[in-house]
């Protein structure tokens, strides 16, 4: 049932331009004493979504780096990933209840998928609910195992928690994007923060003319002498494109010849998305501005590196999100973003650095007539974000903190890098994103009587609106 995904050749050298020469020197310092290790990540689909976007650049940088990676996807049919996807939105806090038929089909599921698993692995990482229960069919055997959340599962749905929490015994870590996505009931054990990253060397990322990007958006049907503003996405409830047609809607009222592209991907783990796609596609018929495209009508990551780059905005109008890769890709092409404060969003985007975080409909719409009346701001605006990517949410700095967590469970030494950010055990982090953070230069903040550092002021106001749920996972 298991299925290997192919990938391409890797090359750690060619991210030197993006990253620079310290990283990637710094990455190879890490990886040696971990050479020859097998490694292997599990997700739900190759693709549609970000979680097969970092794993088809990563897994061929880390055979590079020495080890023996691979990547497999769980196998299953439409009635199992929709299953897969009521778990997932469930674990994001909606309603969903299983069936016993549904429960009984997902766990039979998994027997055939853990059957087909070896177990010769040094290290097991499993990305999200969908393979969670992998562990429990098929047993720890020598691996060490690190369950990988994506998702905000900071206020699950307590009759889903309550199904998926048995699947969590055995993990040797867990790993989230924020701390205040850690659920209560795994406080106590071996939790990391790190945060996702982009890749730049990817299709999707890599710098392109501008006049070649013209041309390929002129070959789909869009006529790029008119403005136009972009989401890119998952057809999905949580990424609200009602919401951003609404929005559309009000900017129009002020500047007639604008454009709307919904950038949508079809999953092979969402049947849920054909549903928002109809939607959509409903929403959108009597207006001629608003162009809907899809991975499977000729959109690939060439195409949304040239919506993302010739966009005068970009819009990610997310209710809930793990973290929005969308944010940082767009950023690093220099386009202004315009998204919903929800999630690692925050981590990317503050307002005037990068664009503007927003909590409505108005809102996006005010933010986003803001950034196209303004373009010398708008600029400004997305220079400064593209150096906050730069910085932080580059695939370098993402594999670097997964070799520290690595070594760490295989009882490896290795030295603090400022290439790895996260903050291991015993070291002081910064209790928002998990990164390592220098009192002498860090942001502090007392709270009853307990002094916390950050690494940005935009993790001591995600800190300020809730620090309960911090002071707990620190």
């Amino acid at each position: 049932m298991l299925q290997t995904v192919d990938v391409g050749m890797g090359c750690l050298a060619c991210y030197e331009l993006s990253a620079g020469i310290d990283a990637i020197e710094q990455l190879r310092e890490l990886a040696s004493p971990l050479r020859g290790c097998r490694v292997l990540h599990v997700n739900a689909t190759p693709y549609g979504g970000g979680v097969a976007e970092i794993l088809r650049s990563e897994i061929p940088v880390l055979r590079d780096l020495g080890f023996d990676a691979e990547w497999k996807i769980i196998g299953g049919d439409q009635s199992f990933f929709s299953v897969t996807k009521a778990i997932h939105n469930g674990l994001q806090g909606a309603r969903p209840m299983l069936s016993t038929e549904e429960r009984t089909l997902y766990l039979e599921k998994f027997q055939q998928n853990a059957e087909s698993l070896e177990n010769n692995y040094d290290a097991i990482f499993i990305h999200d609910p969908q393979p969670l229960p992998l562990l429990q069919f098929r047993g720890k055997g020598n691996a060490k195992w690190i369950w990988r959340c994506h998702i905000d599962t900071s206020e699950p749905n307590p009759e889903m928690w309550s199904f998926v929490a048995p699947f969590l015994g055995g993990y040797d870590a867990y790993v989230f994007t924020l701390a205040s996505f850690v659920p209560e009931g795994l406080k106590g054990r071996h939790v990391e923060i790190i945060p996702p990253a982009i890749d730049p060397q990817s299709p999707k990322n890599m710098k392109l003319d501008r006049a070649f990007a013209a041309g390929i958006l002129r070959w789909l049907g869009m006529n790029v002498e008119y403005p136009f503003i972009t989401q890119v996405s998952r057809f999905d409830p949580w990424k609200d494109p009602l919401g951003v047609i609404k929005a559309f809607q009000l900017i129009k009222k002020e500047m007639p010849e604008l454009v709307l592209a919904l950038v949508g991907s079809m999953a092979l783990d969402d049947p849920e998305g054909w549903e928002i796609y109809r939607q959509v596609q409903d929403a959108a018929k009597n207006d001629g501005s608003i162009r809907i495209f899809t991975n499977l009508t000729g959109v690939g990551n060439i195409e949304v590196n040239a919506f993302q780059l010739l966009s005068r905005v970009v819009i990610q109008k997310s209710l809930r999100e793990g973290f929005g890769l969308v944010v940082s890709e767009a950023l690093w092409k220099g386009t202004p973003v315009v998204a919903g404060k929800a999630g690692g969003i925050p981590l990317q985007l503050q307002d005037d650095n990068g664009g503007y975080l927003v909590n409505s409909v108005e809102e996006c719409a005010e933010r986003t007539l803001s950034i196209l009346l303004d373009p010398r701001h708008a600029e400004a605006m997305a220079s400064r974000g593209r150096e906050t990517v730069c910085k932080r949410f580059l695939l370098t700095r993402l594999i670097a903190d997964e070799l520290r967590l690595l070594g760490s469970l295989l009882g490896l030494s290795q030295r603090s890098m400022p290439v790895a950010q996260i903050a291991l055990p015993g070291e002081l982090r910064d209790p928002v994103c998990g990164m390592r953070v220098d009192p002498s230069t860090g942001i502090s903040l007392e709270v009853r009587g307990q002094k916390y550092y950050f690494c940005a002021p935009s993790c001591r106001e995600i800190f300020e609106r809730a620090p309960g749920r911090f002071e707990q996972s620190s």
